[in-house]
């Protein structure tokens, strides 16, 4: 079985939901605290045990290379001025040499598409997929290393759910629950983009974390447009389906898509209440502002 050594982050989104902010400024590169979106999302890649990260970029969004790159003058500066601890927290959030891979995407034709551009770096070898808005904030170990653990067990394709209230599946990609497999693990029976109400197969949600087999690029590259005119992940999934195994692992912390206004704004507040020297002194403004 193939070892998970390499991670794709589709980061070509324009982010039209947060202008005028993300004029300029990427939306993967606002921060949830005092880190960028997308720097959450890489740690809890590489607590997975990744090695490469993959980044599929569009225009505009060479601040996120740069991000992940070594800043000489500020580094200087900080060393310069004693302040060790913020320079030595920067260098552990780096990704050693070659260990960042950066592609276009050209045309925002979907998140089907976006992944089909980073076959040439994947290879052929499977790899997990983070859409960089949705945070996985939970206790202990995290959701892509739960799955890359079930992974280890029985291989094949697997995606991240989470259970959502019954009234809102129809929001949802939804899959269905088959025999467990250990562990949060369990075999996929079925996957239906956005069902109707009340004919979903389950509660289980797909949250934005995938580990898929490289024969989803032979799909992809086949694949016709589907909803919103785009290439579309989930139509490609289904026909991998068909002749391998899915299994889903169920996420049980928070999740909070930054990519909506409120998401992003209650991802903040979460992660500062956890934050030691930050939790206190929010928790009273919040009781002040509250009245």
């Amino acid at each position: 079985m193939t070892r998970i050594r390499k991670a794709v982050f589709p980061v070509a989104g324009l982010g039209t939901r947060f202008l005028p902010a993300t004029k300029s400024v990427p939306k993967e590169m606002l921060t949830v605290v005092d880190k960028p979106v997308i720097q959450h999302v890489v740690d809890e890649a590489r607590e997975a045990g990744i090695e490469h990260f993959i980044f599929v970029t569009g225009r505009n969004k060479g601040v996120i290379e740069d991000h992940f790159d070594i800043a000489f003058e500020l580094d200087a500066t900080l060393k310069e001025r004693g302040k060790m601890e913020a320079y030595e927290e920067l260098q552990r959030a780096l990704p050693a040499a070659g260990q960042t891979s950066f592609t276009r995407q050209q045309a925002p034709l979907g998140l089907g598409h976006a992944v089909w551009c980073a076959r040439e770096i994947v290879g052929r070898e499977p790899f997990a997929l983070l859409l960089p808005d949705m945070l996985h904030h939970g206790k202990g170990k995290g959701c892509l290393a739960e799955m890359v653990e079930a992974y280890d067990k029985v291989g094949g394709n697997h995606i991240a759910v989470f259970e959502a209230p019954e009234d809102q599946t129809h929001q949802y990609g939804i899959v269905g629950k088959g025999e467990s497999v250990g562990g949060n693990a369990f075999e996929i029976t079925q996957m239906v983009e956005k069902p109707k109400k009340g004919t979903a197969p389950s509660n289980l949600a797909v949250s934005g974390r995938y580990i898929l087999q490289p024969e989803i690029f032979d799909l992809l590259e086949k694949q016709e447009r589907g909803a919103g005119g785009e290439i579309q992940l989930t139509d490609s999934m289904l026909k991998l389906a068909q002749g391998q195994k899915f299994y889903g692992s169920i996420f049980k912390g928070r999740i909070y898509d930054t990519g909506m206004k409120i998401g992003f704004l209650t991802a903040n507040i979460a992660y500062a209440l956890e934050r030691e020297g930050l939790g206190d002194e929010l928790r009273a403004a919040l009781k002040t502002l509250l009245g």
